[in-house]
C-alpha cells in the first residue's frame, strides 16, 4: 500500500507564483500584440489617406517628441489645464465619497439625495458650461467647477452602491458584539465598500480628464484646448495628434496609478494573476 506524500507548502506557493507569472506574461503579450496591430493599421490607413491633417503613427510619435522634449511647448498648457483637473477632482472626492457613504447608510438621506443624483446622471454636463462661465467667469474656479460636475456624480453613485452591497447582517453582528457605530464604519462598512469606491474614483478620474479637455475646447481655451486649436488651425497634423497622444498617455498613467493604489488597498477583491 503506497502512501501519498503531501505537497510541501513552499513548493505549492512556488508553483502558484510561477503560474501567476506566466499568466501575467500572457496578458502583457496579448496587450503588446494588440498594440502593434493597432499601430500598423493606423500607419497604413493614414499613409494612404489624402488628408494633410491626418498624421500617421510615426508622425504622431515625432510630434509628441517635438512638443514634449524638443520645443517643450507641451508642459505649460498641461500645467494650466491640470490645475483645474486636480482641484475639481479632489473637491469631487472630498464631497462625493462622504455623501455616498452617508446615503448608503441612511435611508432618509438616500431618499433626499436621490432626485438630485438622478438629475446629474440624466442631464449632460456640456450645456451647464455656459451657465458656470456666466456665474464665475473664465478663470480657474469655473474650470475646476466644471471638472467637479463631470466627476462628482459617478463617485457618489458607486460609493453608495458599495455600501448597499455590504451584507446587512455584518453591521448587526458587529453591534451585537459591542461594536460602536464608529467601529462598524471602520471595520465593516468602509472595507466592504472600498472596491466600489475605487471603481468610482477611477471612473471619476476619467471623467475629470474629459471635462478638463471639453471645457477648454468649448469655451475657455487657456491650456490644452488652446494648443489643440492652434495646431489644428495651422494644419499641423503631427503636433495635433502628438498632443492627443500626450493626453492619452497622461490618462493611462493616472488610471494605472489609481489601479495600483486600488490593488494595495483592496487586495482581497482582485485576482493577483492579472
Amino acid at each position: 500500500m503506497s502512501i501519498v506524500k503531501p505537497v510541501p507548502l513552499m513548493a505549492a506557493r512556488r508553483d502558484k507564483r510561477l503560474e501567476r507569472r506566466r499568466e501575467r506574461m500572457n496578458v502583457w503579450l496579448a496587450r503588446i500584440v494588440t498594440f502593434v496591430i493597432f499601430a500598423l493599421a493606423w500607419q497604413w490607413a493614414a499613409s494612404r489617406a489624402d488628408d494633410p491633417v491626418l498624421a500617421t503613427f510615426t508622425e504622431t510619435i515625432s510630434g509628441f517628441i517635438e512638443l514634449a522634449f524638443v520645443s517643450g511647448e507641451l508642459w505649460e498648457p498641461f500645467w494650466v489645464s491640470n490645475q483645474a483637473m486636480i482641484i475639481g477632482y479632489l473637491a469631487a472626492v472630498l464631497t462625493a465619497i462622504p455623501l455616498g457613504l452617508a446615503s448608503g447608510r441612511s435611508r432618509t438621506l438616500d431618499r433626499m439625495a436621490d432626485p438630485y443624483v438622478a438629475i446629474f446622471l440624466a442631464v449632460p454636463i456640456a450645456p451647464l458650461i455656459p451657465v458656470v462661465i456666466v456665474a464665475l467667469g473664465i478663470g480657474l474656479a469655473a474650470r475646476a467647477l466644471i471638472v467637479f460636475f463631470f466627476a462628482f456624480v459617478f463617485m457618489s453613485v458607486n460609493t453608495r452602491a458599495g455600501v448597499k452591497q455590504v451584507d446587512h447582517s455584518l453591521p448587526e453582528m458587529a453591534v451585537s458584539f459591542g461594536a460602536s457605530e464608529t467601529d462598524v464604519w471602520r471595520m465593516v462598512i468602509v472595507p466592504g465598500a472600498l472596491p466600489a469606491i475605487f471603481a468610482g474614483l477611477r471612473i471619476g478620474l476619467g471623467r475629470a480628464i474629459a471635462g478638463m479637455v471639453i471645457v477648454e475646447l468649448l469655451l475657455v481655451a487657456s491650456g490644452i484646448g488652446r494648443l489643440l486649436l492652434a495646431t489644428a488651425g495651422r494644419l499641423q497634423g503631427d503636433l495635433l495628434f502628438g498632443l492627443v497622444l500626450a493626453i492619452v498617455l497622461e490618462s493611462l498613467l493616472l488610471l494605472s496609478l489609481m489601479r495600483v493604489l486600488e490593488r494595495r488597498m483592496t487586495p482581497w477583491s482582485h485576482d493577483a494573476s492579472i
